[in-house]
């Protein structure tokens, strides 16, 4: 698996279990020579006609944003239709194996989510805007207490 950062967290994203990091200031990941199986782009920073290339013939480039001009909706659409690389997007859906399946992974500590910061569901206003800084690593939660009364 290779994953790309910038500077302040490569060892960060090592740890996290990557085979390769490459840091985005420094080098264009576009522009790497191995192909892949998948592109994950997590945080849509990129598109599919810029990621493209790294894919193998039969390779997916995942993504959970539209992409500009929403060309990742667009392609996703089509991507059935074609053959070779595809566009596929994961807009979520309701799926009890995969709770359950995540549930017993966690519990076994196999996996250890990533947070960043914690926020009452008060201050979600203040997460919000945390996360539009796009400065966030890992993930943001939102604690909802039940209510006393």
């Amino acid at each position: 698996m290779t994953a790309t950062c910038g500077p302040e967290h490569l060892e960060l994203v090592k740890g996290l279990g990557a085979d390769r990091v490459i840091d985005y200031t420094a080098q264009d990941f576009t522009r790497d020579t191995q192909q892949y199986d998948v592109v994950l782009d997590a945080v849509g920073k990129s598109s599919f006609l810029r990621s493209r290339r790294l894919l193998k013939p039969r390779g997916v480039y995942l993504s959970s944003e539209f992409g500009p001009l929403a060309q990742n909706l667009v392609l996703a659409l089509v991507a059935p239709l074609r053959r070779g690389r595809k566009v596929m997007m994961n807009l979520g859906r309701d799926d009890p194996r995969m709770a359950r399946y995540l549930q017993e992974v966690l519990a076994s500590g196999a996996f250890r989510p990533l947070v960043d910061r914690r926020y009452r569901l008060e201050e979600i206003v203040e997460a919000y805007r945390y996360v539009e800084t796009g400065r966030k690593i890992g993930n943001v939660v939102i604690s909802i207490q039940p209510s006393t009364s």
